[in-house]
C-alpha cells in the first residue's frame, strides 16, 4: 500500500490515471462497471473512470442498487442515474427485492448489493467491477476487526465475495490510498454534489462508531501478504484440488480459500474448526476431515480437497432440468449450458451404476469418494445416463475461482486480461468435460 493522499485532489485525477493504466485494458467491447451509490465516493470514481475510458476507447457501465430501506432511495436512485448521464457512461438501475429491517441489516445489505452488482456485470459482459473505497474505509476496516468485527481486509483487487454470481468478476478498489474529503474536494471544484445517506451517521452501527472513533486520524495500513499455494493440479478444474500438506499448513488463510473453492461455498470456516483442521495438517497423521462442504483426504504428505456428497444430500440437491439455450450453476461448481431440450443433471451418487463401462472408467482416476458429487446427465425420455455429450457443456469453475484469488493475493496489481483469461480460457486437461 502506498502513502496515503491527504491533501492533494490537484493530482487526483493523475493518480488515477496511472492506476486504472496499470491494470486495465485500454480498448475493447467489454465495459467495466462501477458501483454507484450517488455518495462522494463512487461519484468521484465515477466520474475519474469515464475521464480514463474516454481517453482509452473502453466503455463505462455505471450500476445503482435501490435498498429501499430509506423512502428517499427512490430519489437517490434517480440522482444517480443523472450523474452517470452526465459523466458519460451507460447506467443500470437494480432494487433489492427483499430488503427488510431488522439485526445485521447492513450486513444484508451489503451482500445483497455485491450479489446484485456482480449478477449485472456478469451478465453485460464486464469482468471489472470498481468500487469506490477509500483510506478512510480501510482504517474502519481495520479498527473494527481490532475490535472483533468479522470483517474483511480491502484490497486494491479481488474476486468478487458472492458465490456463485460473481464468477468471473473481480473487483477493483483504485482509491485506497485517496481520503475521502481529497474527493470532496475534488468533486466541488469539478461543480459537482453527492447524496449524503443519513444511516452514514447513524451510530447504532459498528461502522459509523468506527469512523467516529477515528475522526480522520488514518494513518497508512500495512497491506498483510497471504502465502499463496502451487496451482491445486491438473483436476481442480474437475473440482479435485492435490495440494503438498507442509504448503497447506503454512497459511490458515489459504486453507481456508482453498475450502471455499474445492466445495463452491461462500462461508469461511469458523476459526475453531479451522484451527483443528490446521492442527491435523501439522501432525502428519493420516486421517480425513469435513469443513464447510470439502473432504480433506490427508495420506502422508499429500492433501486431497473436493466436495463432500453428503453436502448435496444435506442440501436436498435433487434433479434439475435443463432447458436449451439457457446456461445454470449446478451445485456452485459447473456452469452447464444444455443445446437441446430432455436432459436433466443429477449426481453421482446412487447414479453411477447406471453409466457406461467406459464412462465409469473415464472416473477412475478419481478418488471414490470424489465420484459420489460428480454430475451426471440423464434424459428421461430415453433413460440414459452420460458423464457428458456434444448436446451438454459442463465448465468447471473450482480452479478457475482459485487460479483468480491466488492471482490477486499475489499480484496488488493484476492485470484485467490475465483475470479474464483465467475465467474464460480453455478448461484444463480431463476427459471428463466433453464427449
Amino acid at each position: 500500500m502506498q502513502l496515503i493522499h491527504d491533501a492533494d485532489p490537484d493530482g487526483l485525477e493523475a493518480r488515477l490515471e496511472a492506476q486504472l493504466s496499470a491494470c486495465l485494458d485500454k480498448g475493447g467491447e467489454r465495459p467495466i462497471a462501477v458501483g454507484l451509490s450517488g455518495g462522494s465516493d463512487s461519484h468521484a470514481l465515477l466520474r475519474l473512470a469515464c475521464m480514463w475510458a474516454a481517453k482509452h476507447g473502453r466503455r463505462i457501465l455505471a450500476l445503482t442498487v435501490d435498498h429501499r430501506l430509506n423512502p428517499k432511495s427512490a430519489d437517490w436512485t434517480r440522482q444517480a442515474a443523472a450523474m452517470a448521464r452526465d459523466a458519460g457512461a451507460d447506467w443500470q438501475g437494480l432494487a433489492w427485492e427483499n430488503a427488510s429491517g431488522g439485526t445485521a441489516i447492513q450486513e444484508r445489505a451489503r451482500m445483497a448489493r455485491h450479489a446484485l452488482l456482480a449478477e449485472a456485470a456478469r451478465q453485460a459482459g464486464a469482468s471489472i467491477l470498481m468500487l469506490g473505497h477509500t483510506a478512510d474505509d480501510v482504517a474502519e476496516n481495520e479498527l473494527m476487526r481490532a475490535q472483533g468485527t468479522s470483517v474483511g481486509r480491502l484490497r486494491p483487487m479481488s474476486p468478487s465475495p458472492v458465490w456463485p454470481q460473481g464468477r468471473g468478476v473481480t473487483l477493483f478498489r483504485p482509491l485506497l490510498n485517496e481520503r475521502r474529503q481529497v474527493l470532496r474536494d475534488w468533486l466541488t471544484a469539478q461543480g459537482q454534489d453527492w447524496i449524503d445517506d443519513p444511516a452514514n451517521q447513524d451510530s447504532r452501527y459498528a461502522r459509523v462508531r468506527a469512523r467516529q472513533q477515528i475522526a480522520g486520524k488514518i494513518a497508512p495500513p500495512t497491506l498483510q501478504k497471504s502465502v499463496v499455494f502451487a496451482d491445486p493440479g491438473e483436476r481442480a478444474d474437475a473440482g479435485v484440488f492435490h495440494f503438498d500438506r507442509g504448503e497447506l499448513a503454512a497459511s490458515a488463510h489459504g486453507v481456508s480459500v482453498a475450502l471455499l473453492c474445492a466445495s463452491g461455498h461462500d462461508v469461511p470456516p469458523r476459526s475453531d474448526r479451522l484451527g483443528t483442521l490446521m492442527a491435523a495438517l501439522g501432525d502428519g497423521e493420516d486421517r480425513t476431515m469435513i469443513l464447510s462442504g470439502t473432504r480433506i483426504e490427508m495420506t502422508g504428505g499429500r492433501v486431497l480437497m473436493f466436495r463432500e456428497a453428503g453436502e448435496q444430500k444435506r442440501a436436498r440437491l435433487g434433479a434439475t432440468v435443463l432447458e436449451n439455450g439457457h446456461s445454470m450453476v449446478w451445485d456452485n461448481r459447473f456452469e452447464v449450458t444444455a443445446r437441446e431440450d430432455g436432459w436433466e443433471i443429477l449426481a453421482g451418487a446412487g447414479n453411477l451404476s447406471k453409466l457406461s463401462d467406459d464412462d465409469r472408467k473415464s472416473l477412475s482416476a478419481m478418488p471414490p469418494a470424489a465420484r459420489l458429487s460428480w454430475p451426471v446427465l440423464h434424459k428421461p425420455l430415453t433413460d440414459h445416463y452420460v458423464l457428458a455429450n456434444d448436446r451438454v457443456e459442463l465448465r468447471g469453475l473450482c480452479g478457475r475461482r482459485y487460479r483468480a484469488t491466488a492471482l490477486c493475493l499475489a499480484d496488488e496489481t493484476p492485470q484485467e486480461g490475465a483475470l479474464f483469461d483465467l475465467w474464460h480460457g480453455e478448461t484444463g486437461s480431463t476427459a471428463l468435460f466433453s464427449r
